[in-house]
């Protein structure tokens, strides 16, 4: 009798394999994934308005508002001056065109440096100098009703302090002002500047009319005031009065985000089920146009909202990273019915971790069946389009939106030929010799701020480290 090996059981299949079934069956497929689809918070609250005309104009009262406020500065190495027409950021230097006087007024800036803590004026000290802020923070302190100490205000770059000394050499500094940071400052003695006042005519009559004519008739905003009577008793003579408008508002033109979507004919006839390849193709293609529109609405020069906060509406943070403090600034200066905060994720995190150092804990809102979390109870809401900084530093916008409330609007068209969504459209192009078919995909938009204090920004909020 012959004696054979023994059979290995687990080498001899029973069964059809997972392998070979698979050759039979029908795959469940998802459609086409992109990780670069966002939540674009901005785009679902923003009230949409419709531009007809392709253009918008905001039309607004007159305002006498000079510049943006700040003063701008050039460096070469280490030192630091002033360009001589940002002089005319002070006020009593407003609409002062003489050049000459300008560069020499410039020049008589000397630069100081301040380490943190320490102060550049005393409460009660004789107030004899003009600071400009080139570059750090300084916190303005000062008496309270009850006599404690009170933050006034924080200063970061280009702001300034003490422009009262030009006109008035008998005052005195009623706050205590300190770095936070290491500061550089450009300063003027008022010795430096009568110097000047002594051998220039033209600065002379410059400041005459501006103390003959005081500050302009406007109220707290800047606009044209409307004269009106009230509490009054008998007949007196009632004043007269109209409201003036801006000669040149501004206008704001749609933009345009466009791309040419390509797919070969052959895909199209023969691999279209169970999905069709040009639906998905167009999908996607959407979504980054979409995601590119959030981002023009925050950083495009022209009409971002980043770029086009009013300076009066920007603040620094209190001490680097965002705290209850500095959303409660924000507040103030948006105090009309503020809609919503929005900010980077990462930003987001940070203020989440001062709430805890402070033993706070910031409640939720339901928003669309979304619950976000709030400050005061306006949602703050993430976009990851606002910039964060090699300095890992970023910003948190807080605005009113809606034309009846004088708010932030976006603005776009739509009845547009081959529209495929509100104000996007996708147009064919036809075939070429390739076999290609073109497909040419527009979204038109762009966004308003209406009135200044509909927007307002903290800067340069430090985000931390990531762990």
């Amino acid at each position: 009798m012959t004696v054979t090996d023994p059979v290995d059981v687990e080498q001899v299949p029973s069964s059809l394999g997972r392998a070979a079934a698979r050759t039979l069956a029908t795959t469940t497929k998802s459609v086409p994934q992109m990780q670069g689809i966002s939540s674009r918070w901005l785009l679902k609250v923003l009230p949409w308005v419709e531009v007809a005309a392709g253009s918008y104009r905001v039309n607004r009262r007159l305002s006498y508002a000079v510049g943006d406020g700040r003063v701008t500065f050039t460096t070469t190495g280490a030192q630091v001056r002033v360009i001589p027409p940002e002089l005319g950021e002070l006020r009593p230097l407003r609409g002062f065109d003489d050049d000459e006087v300008l560069i020499e007024l410039a020049d008589r800036f000397t630069q100081q440096e301040y380490a943190p803590g320490d102060a550049l004026v005393e409460f009660g000290s004789p107030a004899d100098q003009v600071f400009l802020l080139a570059h750090g923070k300084i916190t303005k302190v000062g008496t309270g009703a009850y006599g404690d100490q009170v933050v006034l205000g924080t200063l970061a770059d280009g702001d300034h302090f003490g422009e009262t000394t030009l006109t008035d050499p008998d005052g005195i500094w009623e706050f205590t002002a300190k770095a936070v940071t290491t500061c550089t400052v450009l300063t003027l003695p008022r010795a430096a500047f009568d110097d000047v006042l002594a051998r220039s005519e033209t600065l002379q009559n410059h400041l005459r009319d501006y103390q003959a004519r005081g500050a302009a008739a406007s109220n707290d905003h800047g606009e044209a005031e409307i004269s009106l009577a009230s509490g009054h008793d008998g007949e007196p003579v009632l004043p007269g009065t109209f409201v003036d408008y801006e000669a040149r508002p501004r206008e704001y033109e749609l933009s345009v985000a466009q791309t040419v979507l390509r797919v070969h004919s052959r895909v199209a006839d023969l691999y279209n089920q169970p999905m069709n390849q040009i639906e998905q193709q167009l999908r996607l293609t959407v979504e980054a146009l979409r995601e590119r529109q959030e981002h023009e609405l925050i950083n495009n020069p022209d009409f971002g909202l980043l770029h086009n906060a009013d300076f009066a509406q920007r603040i620094p943070t209190r001490t680097g990273p965002p705290t209850p403090d500095d959303l409660d600034q924000l507040l103030t200066l948006v105090w009309k019915d503020p809609g919503f905060f929005l900010a980077h994720p990462k930003t987001i995190a940070a203020f989440g971790r001062e709430c805890t150092k402070a033993g706070l804990y910031p409640t939720s809102v339901d928003l669309g069946g979304h619950q976000v979390p709030s400050w005061r109870g306006v949602p703050i809401l993430p976009c990851n389009k606002i910039p964060v900084t090699d300095t890992r530093t970023s910003s948190i916008l807080l605005m009113r939106t809606g034309e009846s409330a004088q708010g932030v609007v976006g603005l776009h068209q739509t009845g547009l030929p081959d529209e495929y969504q509100p104000g996007l459209n996708v147009r064919f192009m036809g075939i070429n010799d390739q076999a290609i078919i073109s497909y040419l995909v527009s979204a038109y938009y762009s966004a308003a701020v209406l009135v200044p204090d509909a927007l307002a920004v903290l800067e340069a909020a430090e985000i931390g480290r990531e762990g």
